[in-house]
């Protein structure tokens, strides 16, 4: 579901205080679900929706809401823990992450309070050592998403200032996660195929059971307040993916781990009062890769962290469309241990972006005002 600020007439209401109470205390217990990256890390989110719906309010019984985001970023900065490894960009080794993704999606609203959702990402990535003489690329649709969310107060109540919605769902393994490139390294032993490196595979080669929340809460008559995130659990350890075959057995890292993700994002948002339609949004942005699953094994092969980033965008709507552009600084970078660096001693790295682009336009048809 995509938001918009718009123009904020909601005014509270004498149930404001104990709704205001239970929002917020919602919203602090979804704050404290497991939370950890981006780069060599995977990424494969364009971002969350910031909220309630258009000017024309919550979508209505019967509407569609089509969706076009996009995310950008290029990642070169290693990191050990929270540490870069400046040397690296020094001496010339440091590995580059390009990911351009784009994700389509679809969202029928079946009553007041639920509405359904498809989404299908299409990712176009490189990776490439500085150093070396090749760089390897991957493209393709991803893993397909089906989620249904619903709002735990009613939206026909006019005088809400705020509501939150939970959906739940699951990622399907349509995604290619065995991409192979031809490539020449020049030492004089002609073309061989190579593995894309996981952090650029469209796909995961697992299943996925997605759990999500958007909240939001009028600030007066121009602001809005708001708290998003996902979580996406993955049951499998690994897939079938073997990327190296002289690696300690025990840990499983000769296979690619099929690793947890999330997402969580807060922040303002402000309608602009002399244009109509605009507002700005400011806020942070968290998203990684977790060292140990919710479900299941961690084993495997993963490059688990977390980034935080500042972000700060824009929306614009006009009636049935929203378009939205944010950039993401990031403030900091965190590679926190696996657990095969656990049994082994060891603590790998992973390079980092220092911006996401985000960007996104959505129109909504069907149903009746």
């Amino acid at each position: 579901m995509h938001f918009s600020l718009g123009t904020l007439r909601q005014q509270l209401s004498a149930r404001g205080p104990w709704l205001t109470a239970a929002i917020l205390a919602l919203s602090a217990f979804a704050a404290v679900a497991p939370l950890r990256a981006q780069g060599c890390i995977v990424a494969r989110s364009t971002g969350q929706p910031v909220g309630p719906e258009t000017e024309g309010g919550y979508l209505m019984p019967g509407e569609f809401d089509l969706s076009v985001g996009y995310r950008h970023q290029f990642s070169f900065r290693h990191f050990v823990g929270p540490v870069e490894q400046t040397y690296r960009i020094q001496q010339g080794t440091q590995v580059m992450n390009k990911i351009n993704l784009e994700t389509i999606g679809l969202t029928y609203q079946a009553t007041p309070r639920f509405s359904f959702t498809v989404d299908m990402p299409l990712l176009e990535a490189s990776r490439r050592s500085h150093n070396s003489p090749y760089t390897l690329t991957a493209q393709g649709f991803g893993d397909m998403s089906f989620t249904a969310q619903g709002w735990v107060f009613n939206p026909q109540h006019e005088t809400l200032p705020g509501n939150v919605s939970f959906g739940f769902g699951m990622v399907l393994p349509t995604g290619k996660d065995n991409v192979m490139n031809r490539v020449d390294a020049f030492d004089g032993k002609g073309p061989v195929d190579k593995l894309a490196d996981y952090s650029i595979q469209p796909g995961t080669g697992g299943y996925g059971i997605v759990f999500q929340w958007q909240s939001f809460l009028n600030v007066g008559s121009l602001s809005q307040a708001y708290f998003n995130g996902n979580y996406i659990a993955t049951p499998q350890n690994t897939n079938n993916v073997q990327r190296s075959t002289t690696i300690n057995p025990l840990t499983l890292t000769h296979y690619v781990s099929i690793s947890d993700e999330y997402l969580m994002e807060t922040g303002i948002a402000r309608a602009i009062p002399k244009v109509r339609g605009l507002s700005l949004n400011f806020g942070p942005r968290m998203e990684g890769v977790p060292a140990h699953d919710l479900i299941g094994d961690s084993l495997g092969f993963r490059r688990p962290g977390f980034a935080i980033s500042f972000e700060v965008g824009a929306q614009y709507v006009h009636k049935k469309d929203v378009l939205t552009a944010t950039i993401g600084k990031a403030i900091y970078r965190d590679r926190t241990r696996s657990e095969p660096d656990i049994l082994t001693g060891g603590h790998g790295d992973a390079a980092f972006a220092d911006y996401i682009w985000l960007a996104s336009y959505s129109h909504r048809f069907g149903g009746h005002h």
